[in-house]
């Protein structure tokens, strides 16, 4: 699936009335699709995936499950990239590092050490990228980065973009990777069920929450 035009970003905030029609029914966190548009208009722009190309490193942004380091591993073994960057911490200061797991994932895999660097501490998307362009600049500099592959679940995809596009330097390129597990929701089947009609909207208010915190970038 291709990615939306970039003038979508800016269309946001009429996707709860005129762009993408949506009924909120009576019940909390429920919607009701009103037509096919809807669906469409709503995967077009939540829903973002790129073909593979050769970039100057990937980034996965750690999640509670394994499937987000998969693409960037991928890329690696197929000689697309030679840099991994892991980043998350995970919410949890219990729970074993979300950037442990992947790393480890990605060494048995067969991604030497030398081609990974980890950022350890973030525990949203936010910090995700501040985090990890410090990451970037204690390794190398932004002139020497012009494109990022960006490694995340399907759902997450187009505000992981928009925060990238506000936090790192305009001349990089973002190539958006995420994973095809059939246990991520995907954009041929989040329309299917209520938990995942519920998931969407709820990325579709994050988005605009977060874009009038100037969290992201909405041009």
């Amino acid at each position: 699936m291709r990615r939306s035009s970039p003038t979508r970003h800016s269309a946001m905030c009429s996707i709860w009335s005129r762009e993408m029609k949506l009924q909120v029914s009576d019940r909390p966190g429920a919607i009701q699709m009103c037509e096919a548009q809807s669906i469409r208009a709503l995967t077009s722009f939540i829903f973002m995936d790129d073909e593979p190309a050769t970039v100057d490193l990937a980034i996965v942004l750690g999640s509670p499950s394994i499937s987000n380091v998969e693409p960037a591993i991928d890329l690696y073994l197929k000689g697309f990239t030679k840099k991994i960057v892991i980043s998350g911490h995970g919410p949890s200061p219990e729970s074993v590092p979300e950037w442990r797991i992947y790393r480890d994932h990605a060494l048995a895999a067969g991604v030497p050490s030398e081609a990974l660097m980890i950022e350890p501490n973030a525990r949203n998307t936010l910090e995700n990228f501040l985090f990890t362009a410090k990451v970037i600049t204690q390794h190398t500099s932004w002139d020497k980065i012009s494109r990022i592959a960006i490694c995340c679940k399907p759902i997450h995809t187009r505000r992981a973009f928009m925060t990238a596009r506000k936090h790192f330097p305009g001349h990089v390129k973002l190539f958006m990777c995420p994973p095809r597990d059939p246990a991520d929701l995907q954009a041929h089947n989040w329309s299917q069920t209520v938990i995942g009609r519920d998931r969407v909207l709820g990325e579709v208010r994050r988005i605009a929450e977060y874009g009038m915190k100037r969290d992201l970038s909405i041009d």
